[in-house]
């Protein structure tokens, strides 16, 4: 009989961000088709469970929690008709676990399909070895940041190889990777999922960082998503997410998009979003290096030191979309992606 290796992969319940989690379950070969057609999908594959209580998602008296497949793509790190497999976590009865928090998100895409919610979420991210980030010196500092963006040279640019080869894989799973480029900091670097839906925003997000972890661990490198990874004069990593709905991509959408900017800074919403863009969003949040303070909400069209962007493009064609600066790079996009939806429906 002919196997092949389906990773499944998971959120786990670390606090204040989780983890990704992942195992092998060896499956029939003949599951392939069924998974990648267009009629079974990923229904096919078989629920799987784990161990909660290593997992901080269970205690050890009630352990067993279930792997429910919602997402799954060919696996390019092994190759051939291997699978990667994304899981919901449920307990009893298929009961959404407190952590699995994309059956939210699959909610209100349903309720919001004639909006036509489309996100860019940009992963910020920095490459750590030894604890320090790639490029800087043991128990030192690079020179000051400018030369770093998008530089070129072995003078201002680390890990390069782990980023071409993660884009390379990510291009390989059908993954909605838009681009990549090097940070303001040494060994920080970003790259862009979407335009994507409500759940599979955060769908390619999470196997995105999954293929990124696992190249990176054969290069002895640590990816950190921590919203102030070096302390002092030196940016933050963001995950800036773009948004907009079929209303602000047609004519007069700068209307709407003005209007919805209005929604986002009334006081109620501007305290659940920063409660939900990610832990140290206070330190990366300051008013400096391209930030708008916590303290404060604004909107602009090109401000880069706004709560939310509005693109040059956007306001000379009238219609478009709009950018929310806020969100940390460890953010649950999810989370995100339903409270920016939730935005259109009030």
């Amino acid at each position: 009989m002919s196997i092949i290796k389906a990773e499944y992969i998971w959120i786990d319940g670390t606090e204040p961000t989780p983890l990704l989690r992942s195992k092998t379950r060896m499956l029939e070969a003949n599951i392939i088709e069924k998974v990648l057609g267009a009629i079974t999908g990923v229904a096919a594959l078989p629920t799987w469970g784990f161990d909660g209580s290593s997992t901080n998602q269970a205690t050890g008296d009630d352990s067993d929690c279930q792997l429910f497949p919602v997402f799954a793509c060919r696996d390019p790190l092994r190759g051939g008709d291997n699978l990667l497999v994304l899981c919901e976590v449920v307990t009893h009865g298929g009961t959404p676990h407190p952590t699995n928090t994309r059956r939210a998100a699959t909610a209100i895409e349903e309720r919001l399909k004639a909006e036509e919610c489309w996100y860019g979420m940009e992963q910020e991210y920095t490459m750590m070895k030894d604890n320090y980030p790639l490029g800087f010196p043991e128990g030192g500092y690079p020179g000051p940041q400018g030369p770093y963006y998008c530089g070129v040279g072995a003078e201002y640019v680390f890990g390069r190889e782990i980023v071409e080869e993660h884009m390379d894989a990510c291009i390989k799973a059908g993954l909605k990777m838009s681009g990549i480029n090097a940070e303001v900091m040494p060994g920080q670097w970003e790259f862009q999922i979407g335009p994507a839906g409500i759940t599979e925003v955060g769908d390619h997000m999470y196997m995105a960082r999954y293929l990124l972890g696992r190249i990176a661990e054969t290069y002895g490198v640590d990816i950190s998503y921590d919203a102030k990874p070096a302390k002092g004069d030196w940016n933050g990593a963001g995950c800036h997410t773009n948004f907009s709905t079929k209303a602000m991509r047609e004519d007069g959408g700068l209307k709407v998009i003005h209007e919805y900017c209005e929604k986002l800074g009334e006081p109620d919403r501007i305290a659940r979003h920063l409660a939900a863009y990610g832990a140290g969003l206070e330190e990366r949040l300051t008013g400096a290096h391209e930030t708008a303070s916590f303290r404060e909400f604004k909107y602009g069209v090109s401000d880069r030191g706004a709560s939310i962007r509005i693109p040059m493009a956007t306001d000379l064609d009238g219609k478009g979309y709009l950018e929310d600066r806020r969100p940390c790079a460890n953010i649950d996009p999810y989370v995100v992606a339903t409270l920016l939806a939730e935005a259109v429906e009030s």
